[in-house]
């Protein structure tokens, strides 16, 4: 038997009036995805339990099949296991994301007054990335702090014993807005402040901002501290489901959520994480790892989120097109003529992990649709449109990730 789930990152959405009142998945033009609702159990799943933050973290790990509420410690740490960070219990970890601020006036307009004009600071390069964080790390490290260099805008910071309880906001939360009033407050939040303000000073005439001021790209203004916790305990997913997995995505949550999993961490050259990722890329990756023997696999795609989080609804439309074309309709001929040849059957899920409305450009915790198609079950609740409006009128729900995904591997 083999397992597959697609997860389009933000995909489920809200009705937008410049779309005749539908949403992005009601809309996108998915021959592939629609043929396969046609033929599975659709239905509404709740991934974020309730009382906790619609982030990607708790949202990705209940739809792997692991409650948030017993392992989920933060997001940083799941990144640092991915960067291979060696983590003690008692380190506090904090993703740190470069920003793009406005830069303050000749008066003297202070850093709290400036506007968050791009969390991901354009999406810069893994490879510029890494020359800032070098210089980040050179200038503000401490003997119980250190900086680590991730992918593209991404990357962590480690604080030895460091604060828990601080409230600290994501930067994509705060698109647009003066940062005044979401700056760190509470335990450690003036150490963690000062570390952002004086990030300012080092990044400002780095030579990777220079060159990217020079060539029209937004600048990384900023470093901006949040999403902290502490190193997981997962357990491990052959031993709780007696199957062998993998994990393909573009960003360090994911691979480490698979790494704490125990499953196989795939690389994809070209994943970017944004709408310019290999799609196609990592449905042959996936493909491969199928034909190699892997019983189970997480293919995650963030670019619907990006394109939520920007406000991008062109973009969010075509990152689901770009998913049904390129990576379902390849990856289930795949499935199905191998069950044609050998008579294995599979699994295949498609769903979000949360929505990212275009609207508020940010998570919410409201249930996402999903399909699951079992190539050895005749379906009951089809559903001819894979959208929100059409999977919640099957009367289908699931209460948590981890019930749908005990559905969805036995």
């Amino acid at each position: 038997m083999k397992y597959f789930i697609l997860l389009g990152d933000g995909m489920a959405d809200l009705p937008i009036p410049e779309i005749s009142g539908m949403t992005p998945l009601q809309y996108a033009h998915k021959p592939n995805i629609n043929h396969l609702a046609q033929k599975s159990t659709c239905g509404m799943v709740q991934t974020i339990p309730e009382g906790m933050e619609p982030g990607s973290g708790p949202a990705n790990m209940s739809v792997m099949g692991y409650d948030p509420a017993v392992y989920y410690t933060g997001r940083s740490p799941l990144e640092a296991l991915s960067l291979g960070i060696e983590m003690s219990r008692s380190d506090m970890i904090f993703r740190c994301n470069l920003v793009s601020l406005t830069q303050p006036d000749a008066s003297g307009s202070a850093y709290e007054d400036s506007v968050m004009l791009d969390y991901s600071a354009g999406e810069i390069t893994t490879a510029e990335s890494f020359e800032l964080m070098k210089a980040i790390e050179a200038e503000l490290a401490a003997e119980d702090l250190h900086f680590f260099p991730g992918r593209s805008y991404r990357h962590c910071m480690v604080w030895k014993n460091g604060p828990g309880s601080t409230l600290l906001i994501p930067p994509h939360d705060i698109s647009d807005r003066v940062i005044r009033d979401f700056l760190p407050t509470g335990e450690g939040s003036g150490r963690i402040l000062s570390l952002m303000k004086a990030s300012c000073d080092i990044l400002k005439n780095h030579p990777v901002n220079l060159q990217r001021r020079k060539n029209g790209l937004a600048t990384a203004d900023s470093i901006w501290l949040w999403g902290q916790g502490t190193k997981p305990g997962m357990s491990d997913f052959s031993q709780m489901y007696g199957k062998n997995g993998a994990v393909i995505s573009a960003v360090d949550l994911v691979f480490g959520l698979g790494r704490g999993a125990g499953l196989q961490v795939i690389e994809v050259e070209g994943a970017t994480g944004n709408l310019h990722t290999n799609f196609a890329g990592k449905a042959a990756a996936a493909i491969q790892a199928f034909a190699s023997g892997i019983d189970y696999i997480y293919l995650h795609v963030e670019a619907p989120d990006e394109c939520g989080h920007h406000g991008d609804l062109t973009g969010k439309v075509t990152a689901i097109e770009r998913i049904d074309e390129l990576i379902a309709g390849p990856v289930w001929e795949y499935l199905e003529e191998s069950k044609q040849r050998t008579g294995e059957d599979y699994h295949m899920m498609v769903l979000p992990d949360h929505p990212t409305p275009i609207a508020t450009r940010t998570h919410s915790e409201s249930p996402v649709p999903f399909l699951l198609y079992r190539s050895e079950i005749e379906a009951t609740d089809s559903i001819a449109n894979y959208c929100e409006k059409d999977a919640q009128n099957t009367g289908v729900y699931f209460g948590s990730g981890p019930a749908l995904f005990q559905e969805f591997i036995r």
